[in-house]
């Protein structure tokens, strides 16, 4: 008697001898996956879910089945070797956990279910959403409520890798203008994730606090920076060009570069008293960390606004929007839109990156979604000082505005402001596996954590 019940589409050349099987070319879609689940009899449920070349280990299916019996894990998936232009490699996975929520977690091609894990989220939780691309995201998003899901860490099977951009490339996959329907979709079954297991934030803000104290300057704008001699002058000389009705100035965190950076900067600062040359005393600081030294420092505005020591503002009014922004509401940070482009400042795909998909309403449970909110990122300092942000080089400014909007609204601004220059010298251009699993997995951290703050919050508030 067959065990495993195996859907797959139209593309899928692998090995599947043990298999019952069914092809379907929109097995993602709601309604087609009810369809064949109706009609799956067997204790697990097989689910190919890239179009590659696929080949089974040694007994893989037996391994997946074993792990599933002792651990009554919902659904399993395993680590696998990836094959590139002929190139054999290990290609890990991360583990699963509470944060894990974004419809692009990388489960890699195989997702093993229970088929019993199966029918009690069903019943619990209601039938698979009617969506046309994210049933998948829904089924395993209910499974995960009351059952693990397990990874395996060991190479369960081989997959011809097709999708040879590099990390650099795929990275605004989410954001491209079309895939919106998708995105709504994906929406729609994140947020109701986030209502069955108490996370959820109604459309209700806390008023930013009036607090009196007494600010060198209007505006800071802050750049931690370290070892960027290429393109730390250009950011700062987009600063100085800014035409604004208040005072601000710069804070530049130099990070003990060892190359020109420092020079540059100390010639930048003794020409313009604005420009404020921070080294800190200590040497275990990180992006995170930097801000930390600026916003707590003596020099630091009312309104601190973030500007990557690679980047440069688009034109002289970036800061005159981002106030006109925090004047026109009640909000504890402004966030902008950028521009992607190369050093020659020419368009690059997929060019502007807005985040339109957040909304007054919904858009603090669907940041939980997705990877980023946008740049630049400009926050009320009174309130940041009382938060603080992780001494982390990845993922500070996400976890920082995630805090944030787990109380105060958040302005947003959907033309771009910022130009982010795309490069060789990027930390994101190019990552290695183990690179972006590290970062994928403290994200799912942030996610996590703020989950479970989000449910602290819903119980003292019922």
């Amino acid at each position: 008697m067959q065990r495993v019940f195996l859907v797959h589409d139209g593309n899928y050349s692998g090995s599947h001898e043990k298999c019952e099987g069914v092809v379907s070319q929109t097995y993602t879609s709601g309604r087609t996956l009810q369809q064949l689940l109706a009609k799956t009899s067997t204790e697990y449920l097989l689910v190919v879910a890239q179009s590659q070349e696929l080949q089974l280990g040694q007994a893989a299916l037996e391994r997946m089945i074993g792990v599933m019996e002792q651990t009554s894990a919902g659904m399993c998936f395993s680590d696998y070797v990836d094959v590139k232009n002929g190139v054999r490699s290990e290609h890990p996975l991360i583990d699963y956990q509470f944060g894990s929520i974004r419809d692009g977690f990388d489960f890699g091609s195989l997702l093993f279910f229970s088929m019993a894990a199966i029918r009690s989220a069903l019943t619990n939780y209601g039938d698979i959403d009617d969506v046309d691309v994210a049933g998948l995201y829904d089924l395993r998003l209910k499974v995960s409520v009351d059952h693990p899901l397990f990874h395996i860490q060991e190479l369960l099977y081989t997959k011809v890798e097709s999708d040879l951009r590099s990390t650099g490339e795929k990275l605004f996959d989410y954001v491209d203008p079309r895939n919106q329907a998708v995105q709504k979709e994906m929406e729609k079954v994140a947020t109701q994730q986030l209502k069955r297991v108490g996370a959820y934030l109604a459309p209700k803000f806390t008023s930013v606090p009036t607090i009196d104290t007494a600010f060198p300057v209007e505006v800071s704008v802050v750049i931690p920076v370290k070892n960027r001699e290429r393109t730390i002058g250009d950011a700062v000389q987009s600063v100085l060009k800014q035409k604004v009705d208040t005072s601000f100035n710069v804070l530049v965190v130099d990070n003990h570069s060892s190359d020109g950076t420092t020079k540059v900067v100390s010639e930048l600062a003794s020409r313009n008293p604005c420009v404020k040359h921070l080294i800190p005393s200590r040497h275990d600081l990180w992006i995170g960390g930097c801000w930390n030294e600026a916003v707590y420092s003596e020099h630091c505005g009312r309104y601190a606004v973030q500007l990557d020591s690679d980047d440069i503002y688009s034109g002289p009014d970036t800061l005159v929007r981002i106030l006109d922004t925090f004047r026109s509401g009640d909000y504890a940070m402004v966030i902008g839109a950028y521009r992607l482009v190369n050093m020659k400042l020419e368009e690059i795909p997929p060019g502007v990156i807005d985040h339109k998909e957040w909304t007054p309403d919904n858009g603090r449970n669907n940041a939980l979604r997705i990877n980023g909110l946008g740049a630049p990122r400009a926050f009320n300092t009174a309130l940041l000082r009382q938060v603080r942000l992780p001494n982390v080089s990845y993922g500070e400014d996400y976890a920082v505005a995630l805090r944030l909007s787990r109380e105060y609204q958040i302005g947003r601004i959907y033309e771009p402001i910022y130009l982010c220059r795309r490069w060789e010298g990027n930390t994101d251009a190019a990552l290695s596996v183990e690179k972006a699993n590290r970062n994928d997995f403290y994200k799912d951290k942030i996610r996590t954590i703020e989950m479970l703050g989000r449910q602290r919050m819903n119980r003292q508030g019922a």
